[in-house]
Formats: structure tokens, C-alpha cells, sequence
């Protein structure tokens, strides 16, 4: 099935895959050629790409999403996202350092909308420290 992973700045995906993990409101869906038409709201987490089907774990490719509208026909998933990192471009160090300030920020926030600022830059850093880490575990 092709998938495509489209963000705010171009195309971050375009290939023929064999399964697709995505986090939904309603919790992890894996998506294989041939599924159900589908249109559901992806939230902040991790997307896991199997390309062939006898792909090992240690293949899976990783991306961190910010959340965004997931379209499923049978021969098709495209994935909209404000932006998507790569597990291979996420360093865990910076993306731990990220996390620590954004809680910081979050911690002091004075009104509502630095406190929804800052809460979202948690779920952003938290997402990128996780997909490292799968991405870590898996590849050794």
C-alpha cells in the first residue's frame, strides 16, 4: 500500500509499505493494504512503518507526529501533520534537554495560554524522546 506522510513543509514519506502503527484518540491502529476506508484524528506519538512484510522489528522505521488526520483507503494511507521527525534525525540528548526546559516552562507558567504553550511543547519533546528510544532498543 502506498503511504504518505505530508507535513506543513512537503512530503515527509511517499512509499509502498506493508503496515503502518499510528496513535489514534482511540489508541494504536496498524493499518495494512487492503484495509477499511478510514478517516480518524492521529494524536502525538509515534508512527511505526513496517516496508516489507517479513521486515524484523529492527527495520521499523520511527516517526514522532504532533497529532493530525490519518485518510485510509484500500490501496492508500496519507497522514497530515503540522510536522513529523524521523527517529533517524532525533538526537536523544538534545530532544532530553528539550524535554527538561519545556516542563520548566510549564512548571512557571502564569496565565493559561503559556501553560497550553508550554504543555504542548512537553507532548512534542516527550514524543521525540520516545520515538528515540524505540528507535535506540530496536536497532541493537
Amino acid at each position: 500500500m502506498n503511504f504518505q506522510l505530508v507535513t506543513l513543509t512537503g512530503t515527509k514519506l511517499n512509499d509502498d509499505v506493508y503496515e503502518v502503527v499510528l496513535p489514534t484518540a482511540a489508541g494504536e491502529i496498524a493499518v495494512f493494504p487492503g484495509h477499511e476506508p478510514l478517516v480518524s484524528i492521529a494524536v502525538p506519538g509515534a508512527i511505526a512503518v513496517r516496508h516489507a512484510k517479513g521486515d524484523p522489528d529492527s527495520k521499523l522505521d520511527y516517526y514522532a507526529i504532533s497529532g493530525g488526520v490519518i485518510e485510509v483507503d484500500t490501496k492508500s494511507l496519507r497522514v497530515l501533520v503540522d510536522e513529523a521527525d524521523s527517529g533517524d534525525d532525533i538526537v536523544e540528548s538534545e530532544s532530553k534537554a528539550a524535554l527538561e526546559r519545556a516542563i520548566k516552562l510549564r512548571d512557571s507558567a502564569k496565565d493559561q495560554v503559556e501553560l497550553e504553550k508550554a504543555s504542548q511543547l512537553v507532548d512534542r519533546h516527550a514524543v521525540r524522546l520516545k520515538v528515540a528510544d524505540l528507535r535506540r532498543r530496536h536497532r541493537r
